[in-house]
């Protein structure tokens, strides 16, 4: 009897302990299924990245950093000095340029100058001769001629006198044109040629200039100095960066959004952004560029059906106020 009595308890508990385990799983899913339905969906935060305009200063002169004028961080004006470098061997390709161009100059002066005063002379005294000598030979075939005509002498002495005659105009001739080039200097083309070597030559001295107006670089820009890469003294190429220039007036912010998110950043649209680090600093911001980033930046579907790859595209939107604390680096979160 005892036995059957314990059968009973124990299956009387078996029973309550089912029912109140099932009135828990069952209330349990009715509270899971009431905060589904009224829990509300947390903001999706799409994070992006403050970025800036850097200029890096560079020149054509290679040489040795003799001094800086500015440090990082300090703030500049467009046209302010910003570093000295010297070339000697420059200045020394200067100097042989020089020396070239003043050759050329002498040379150029020398032909423009013409033949020397002694030269000219000289072919004046002797057209002077040649035309004295045409002369007496023209008086004599004249004479010639006359005696020829009163049948005094032979055909061939007035021919002889005739060849004589002629034989001095031809040397005239010779005397005169002598004359007129050591009168007139040098060819034109030789006037020419010594004007284009001394074109040559100052070309060559522009040239070393225009390498020397490098020795001291200039702020392309207003800005903040961001970083210097040499020390004094060190030895720079040619093109190598100096330094970078921050345009803190040009400042921006990028993001990564993926293609479904899209609709609400549309090109042009003004969006509401949070910068953290500015104490949570809220600003609009205007979207004014949008581009795909290519097949690397893609999203690949995870399954075959019912899924789909999404693309990644960069946004940049620039805040509509002026911030001077926002720095490049900084985050900045967009909450959709």
């Amino acid at each position: 009897m005892d036995n059957i009595d314990n059968k009973q308890a124990v299956a009387r508990e078996s029973r309550a302990l089912a029912v109140a385990l099932a009135v828990v799983i069952v209330a349990t899913a009715a509270l899971a299924i009431i905060g589904f339905c009224f829990m509300n969906r947390p903001d999706e935060l799409i994070e992006g990245q403050a970025d800036a305009t850097s200029v890096r200063i560079s020149g054509k002169l290679p040489g040795r950093v003799l001094d800086f004028y500015v440090q990082e961080g300090d703030m500049v004006r467009a046209g302010d000095t910003l570093v000295h470098i010297h070339s000697s061997l420059a200045e020394a390709k200067l100097m042989q340029a020089e020396a070239m161009e003043t050759a050329a100059a002498a040379q150029n002066r020398k032909v423009d100058a013409g033949t020397r005063k002694q030269i000219v002379q000289t072919a004046r005294d002797l057209v002077a001769q040649a035309q004295a000598a045409a002369t007496i030979s023209r008086k004599t075939y004249e004479r010639m001629e006359n005696l020829f005509k009163e049948g005094v002498i032979s055909e061939q002495k007035r021919d002889e006198a005739k060849a004589a005659y002629d034989a001095s105009t031809a040397a005239l001739q010779a005397a005169q044109s002598q004359l007129s080039l050591a009168v007139d200097g040098a060819q034109k083309e030789d006037k020419e040629s010594a004007s284009a070597m001394v074109n040559v030559a100052r070309g060559g001295v522009m040239e070393v200039e225009s390498l020397l107006e490098d020795q001291y670089l200039t702020a392309p820009c207003d800005g903040q100095i961001d970083q210097i890469y040499p020390e004094v003294g060190e030895l720079v190429s040619l093109g190598a960066p100096i330094m970078s220039l921050l345009k803190v007036s040009d400042k921006w912010v990028t993001f990564n959004v993926r293609e479904e998110l899209l609709n609400d950043m549309q090109l042009g649209q003004t969006i509401r952004v949070m910068i953290p680090a500015l104490d949570k600093m809220e600003t609009d911001a205007q979207i004014f560029y949008v581009r795909d980033l290519g097949s690397y930046a893609t999203w690949h579907a995870t399954k075959s059906t019912g899924d789909w790859d999404s693309r990644t595209f960069e946004v940049k939107a620039r805040p509509v106020d002026s911030i001077a604390a926002l720095r490049p680096g900084m985050t900045v979160l967009y909450k959709k």
